[in-house]
């Protein structure tokens, strides 16, 4: 380790790990990249395919925060954890790995539209080498009843067209091994001397010159602040969530919101934390006659439900996922079902620890594990989300959590297009191509029929897909917070590259994109052209 280095990379996510060993190709280039997690190796879940499960609930791994009341969600706190090891959430989500489509990156700036970035994608997928898992007997059979509907079956769901169609999802995978961007770019290429990495290194502000160019790192690692210096440039890669709230830490943000606080004002961005996004999601659960056969979420299938959106007509706009349930209902239930149950002032480490043995011990009971067995759900995403929140500071202390808002259903669009997303599900559900399993609704019910039950059931379940973005908007506009090369505006020798820059979020997943931006960073600080 040395105090000053060409490169500092803030987060050792899907981006970051991109864009720091992308630089460190060149060995005459040193980088720094800081991670406020673990290593991967500490758990060696983050490393297996079937580990995500495990992964799931370990609070090492995967960081607990939670939105503000929502509004239009009933109320509720949202959980709103992500990915806090090497590898962020690529070392914990279901690896699932979706370019997204032709029509959703005609919403991005010129320069980063559909035929702009596939040699990127291209590149990224010649390291990473995604797979897709082989078909199993249910998930044929959920395929046939999505057919029924009108939905077509695509053998490859990242060619770009994602209208009405259904097929196995590319997965970050390969035999028994995760294949996250930090195994697949960093882990594989072996230790090179010009790449340092320090984990558990939480960053605490970005230190500017006075003529606003960002200089140095403040972190904290073993309990003391230290500091690394950057001779080029800094690149912010810590997520929807942290990268906007690490720069009003920094004093780059809402000028006014930042005095409130106490913290000096380098730069007025109003910008900042503006604008953010998520996929909500509510499930259809159905109970069979047949053990699922099937253990990953790897059927997914694409639709345009809301016909009245202005969306281009060919754009999908809801994402249906087949979750089969033995896959990790427990699991599932052990990380979402505490903070439903405790209540808030009584909320911490050992109230979450109890219920989830609690829950831990009722999937030991052989009944409860043969009904699992036999349930799997029809996951309703909305895609294409029009409601936009905010991210706000709620302290100083750079260890608490924003506030965070990604307001959902704020705009009536998305109440309705996920009431009719709710209908669809159904409908593929009882259509024949399930009949042999002998497919019946457990949630919502056979009482919740009308729009207003189907609203009101939406906003009491509605959870998070783990798809934060658009809090620092890359655009063309003065007002957007970052350049079509991911150049921070209103200071120097600063970079965005994360999901924090998108500006609207494609209808699939957004491990890929965010590879994307990581990749496309590293190529704009060689001074490539894109």
């Amino acid at each position: 380790m040395t105090d000053t280095y060409d490169y500092i990379i803030v987060g050792g996510g899907s981006a970051g790990c991109i864009v720091a060993a992308e630089l460190a190709r060149d060995r005459a280039c040193h980088v720094l990249l800081l991670e406020s997690g673990p290593p991967a190796e500490a758990h060696p879940e983050t490393l297996v395919a079937a580990g995500y499960k495990e992964a799931f609930i370990n609070d090492a791994v995967m960081g607990e925060r939670f939105s503000v009341p929502q509004t239009h969600s009933a109320k509720q706190r949202v959980f709103a954890g992500t990915g806090t090891v090497m590898g962020g959430s690529g070392s914990v989500n279901g690896m699932v790995y979706t370019r997204g489509a032709r029509e959703d990156y005609a919403e991005w700036p010129g320069g980063w539209n559909w035929d702009d970035v596939q040699e990127d994608f291209e590149a990224i997928e010649t390291t990473l080498r995604p797979h897709r898992r082989s078909p199993t007997r249910w998930t044929e059979a959920c395929i046939a009843s999505a057919e029924e509907y009108g939905f077509t079956r695509k053998e490859d769901l990242n060619d770009g067209n994602m209208n009405n169609v259904i097929g196995y999802e590319w997965m970050s995978y390969e035999g028994d091994d995760r294949r996250s961007s930090y195994v697949a770019f960093i882990k594989e290429a072996g230790v090179r001397e010009n790449l340092s990495i320090l984990t558990g290194a939480r960053a605490h502000r970005i230190v500017f010159t006075a003529n606003r160019q960002a200089r140095a790192v403040e972190y904290e690692h073993d309990g003391k602040l230290e500091r690394a210096s950057a001779a080029r440039e800094i690149v912010l890669c810590a997520g929807a969530l942290e990268t906007p709230k690490l720069l009003m830490l920094s004093g780059v943000g809402p000028a006014e919101h930042l005095r409130e606080l106490g913290i000096p004002v380098v730069a007025d961005r109003p910008c900042i934390g503006v604008g953010l996004h998520d996929h909500p999601n509510v499930p259809v659960f159905y109970k069979t006659k047949k053990d699922i056969d099937c253990f990953y979420p790897q059927l997914y299938s694409f639709f345009r439900t809301n016909p009245k959106s202005d969306l281009p007509p060919s754009q999908s706009d809801t994402c249906y996922v087949y979750w089969p349930a033995p896959s990790a209902m427990r699991q599932m239930m052990q990380r979402m079902l505490p903070p439903m149950v405790v209540p808030r002032a009584f909320y911490g480490p050992r109230s979450r620890s109890m219920v989830r043995a609690m829950i831990g011990g009722a999937f030991k009971i052989g009944a409860v594990q043969r009904f699992t067995d036999h349930m799997f759900g029809i996951i309703v995403i909305l895609g294409k989300p029009k409601s936009r929140g905010t991210l706000r500071l709620q302290t100083t202390d750079a260890s608490k959590q924003a506030l965070i808002d990604p307001a959902y259903y704020s705009d009536p669009e998305d109440i309705e297009t996920m009431i009719k997303g709710v209908r669809i599900a159904r409908a593929i559900g009882a259509s024949s191509g399930l009949a042999d399993w002998g497919a019946k609704e457990l949630m919502p019910g056979s009482r919740v029929r009308s729009d207003d039950a189907i609203a009101s059931f939406v906003r009491k379940n509605t959870i998070t897909t783990y798809h934060f973005a658009g809090s620092c908007r890359m655009g063309v506009q003065s007002e957007d917070a970052v350049d079509t090369e991911l150049r921070l505006r209103g200071v120097t020798g600063l970079r965005v590259a994360d999901a924090s820059v998108i500006p609207s979020t494609p209808v699939s997943a957004l491990n890929a994109p965010s590879m994307l931006i990581g990749y496309r960073a590293a190529k704009l600080l060689r001074g490539e052209t894109l």
